[in-house]
Formats: C-alpha cells, sequence, structure tokens
C-alpha cells in the first residue's frame, strides 16, 4: 500500500485552529492524527467527521465542549486531514476504515464511556463501531447521517453527489463543503478544507467513499451493517437525534434512529434550524450547545 503524508506546513496558520495534532497508530501501522484537547479523566466526546471534511469542521464547536469541562478527541479520518493517506481508490474499503479507527481509538487511545459525536461518514464508521463495541459508548448523538445496510436505496441528492465525484478526476474538497453548507464561508475556510489535498494523487479517500456505501443486500458491507442495526435495536443507553432542517441528503433518516434505537425514547430530539448538510459550519455552536445541555441533564458536566 503507498502511504502519502500531507506536510505539516499545509497547515499552518489555518484560521480558528490552534490544535496541535496527537498521532496515533492502526493496527496496520498507519498514523492517524487526531485533536485530544480537555482534562484526561474527563468525560470524553468523540467528534467524528465525514467526506470530504477533516475535524476542522469542529473548529466552533470544539471550545464549547471544553468550556463545558469535557474531554475532546476529534480523529482525522485515515485519507483525510493529517492522517495517512493512501494511495489508491482500491485502498479504501469500509471494514478498513472501521478498523483504522477502531484500533486507533480503542487499542491506542483506550477510549471508554464515549459520547460519540457523528455527521456523514462519521454515522457509518461510528454506528458500526457502537454496534460491534456497545460496552465502549455511554451515549450517541447522530447529526445529519445514517447507517446505510442495503435495504434500500439512497435518494437522488446523493446519487447526484455521487455522480459527481465519480466523473471529477481532482476534486474540489473545499467547494464541496461550501456546496454542502447554508452559509457563505470565507475563502481561508475553503482552502483549509482544500489543505490536506495538496494535488490529486492525495485525494483517494475522498474519490473512494462514495462506492463504499452498500446499496444492495449482498453488498460486501451489508450484512456489517445489518448486524449494527441489530445491536442498535437493542441500544438503551441514551441515543440523540440532532439534525438539520436543511439537508436534502439525510433528511428524515433520523427516524430510522428515533423509531428502532430504544435509547433514543424520551429523549429531547432536536431540529438545527438555518443548516445544511455541514451544520457544523452553519450551526456549530447551537449543535454543541444541544449537546451539552443535554449531557448536563444527564448529569455528565
Amino acid at each position: 500500500m503507498d502511504i502519502l503524508r500531507t506536510p505539516d506546513e499545509r497547515f499552518a496558520d489555518l484560521p480558528d485552529w490552534p490544535y496541535q495534532p496527537t498521532y496515533l497508530t492502526t493496527s496496520d501501522g498507519l498514523r492517524v492524527a487526531a485533536v485530544d484537547e480537555g482534562p484526561r479523566d474527563a468525560p470524553v466526546v468523540l467528534l467524528l467527521h465525514g467526506e470530504p471534511s477533516w475535524s476542522y469542521l469542529y473548529r466552533r464547536m470544539i471550545p464549547v465542549f471544553l468550556d463545558a469541562g469535557l474531554r475532546v478527541v476529534a480523529p482525522d479520518l485515515v485519507g483525510f486531514g493529517r492522517s495517512d493517506k493512501p494511495a489508491a481508490v482500491d485502498d479504501h474499503t469500509y471494514a478498513r476504515h472501521v478498523e483504522w479507527l477502531r484500533s486507533a481509538l480503542f487499542d491506542d487511545l483506550d477510549l471508554r464511556e464515549v459520547t460519540l459525536v457523528c455527521q456523514d461518514w462519521g454515522g457509518l464508521l461510528g454506528l458500526r463501531l457502537v454496534g460491534e463495541h456497545p460496552d465502549r459508548f455511554a451515549r450517541v448523538v447522530a447529526a445529519n447521517t445514517g447507517l446505510p445496510d442495503g435495504s434500500y436505496r439512497l435518494g437522488e441528492e446523493w446519487w447526484s453527489f455521487r455522480d459527481f465525484v465519480v466523473r471529477t478526476e481532482d476534486l474540489p474538497v473545499g467547494l464541496l463543503v461550501q456546496f454542502g453548507s447554508g452559509t457563505e464561508l470565507a475563502p481561508e475556510v475553503v482552502a483549509a478544507y482544500d489543505a490536506p489535498f495538496p494535488d490529486v494523487t492525495f485525494k483517494a479517500g475522498p474519490q473512494a467513499m462514495p462506492d463504499l456505501i452498500p446499496q444492495e443486500p449482498d453488498d460486501v458491507a451489508a450484512a456489517p451493517a445489518a448486524a449494527a442495526w441489530e445491536v442498535l435495536r437493542r441500544f438503551d443507553k441514551p441515543f440523540l437525534c440532532a439534525f438539520s432542517d436543511g439537508d436534502p441528503i439525510t433528511r428524515g433518516a433520523d427516524a430510522l434512529f428515533t423509531g428502532q434505537v430504544p435509547g433514543a425514547a424520551g429523549q429531547p430530539h432536536t431540529t438545527i434550524t438555518g443548516a445544511a448538510h455541514f451544520l457544523q459550519e452553519d450551526q456549530g455552536p447551537q449543535l454543541a450547545g444541544v449537546v451539552v445541555d443535554w449531557l448536563r441533564g444527564l448529569g455528565v458536566c
């Protein structure tokens, strides 16, 4: 496997990003970069981003969690951010991404009693981890995400995105984040999303992800996702949905969780207004405030 590593200077002087990375190691030796801030013995909030963003997406939320006395861990997925980037699209599989996260977070950091906050692929990966290691998680916040298991076809908006990725040789990553946001991003913020990818050779991760989502029951990733759903249907720890009001891709997916996950019953599910797919960009402090208020209500902080 040919591995690329983005030069550190690409991440110098990014706006609103004072955090230095902690480097973790996966079971097959890849380097995963993560923000790890706050007291070591504080309750852990695990922030998982999706495609094609990186942990920079949570920059307006991290201070809210730190002010509440929480420990924040926000890894960059392999192929994204400051993490190592396997150079071939075929290097990226759903199973590998789950294992890369599992080994970095559990074998290396040994995270326990985790509050998961997940969006986009952060949910497709994070909820697989919940399904396979429910003892590691104390509670879950799902925001603009899902866990497709091949039993249904995703909507036309998602297919339009997928087709764009497939036919575009050099993905405009920063512009994709802009297109998925309801607010106008500053040029330097768009540039921060482009920073992990000096050229097209670094973009195998973003290129690969859409076609890793199971669309049919016989997809190689369908059975593990279905197995995770079986665990989620017994998951009685607190489970909160905080979806936005302006995301055509994940609209309605929250009902899959509130209707099937026992821990979602009686929780103060909320709609984040004035936000599109990347609700962290549009209403990050509001979303973080919702999570902190919920945790306080549960006696966590």
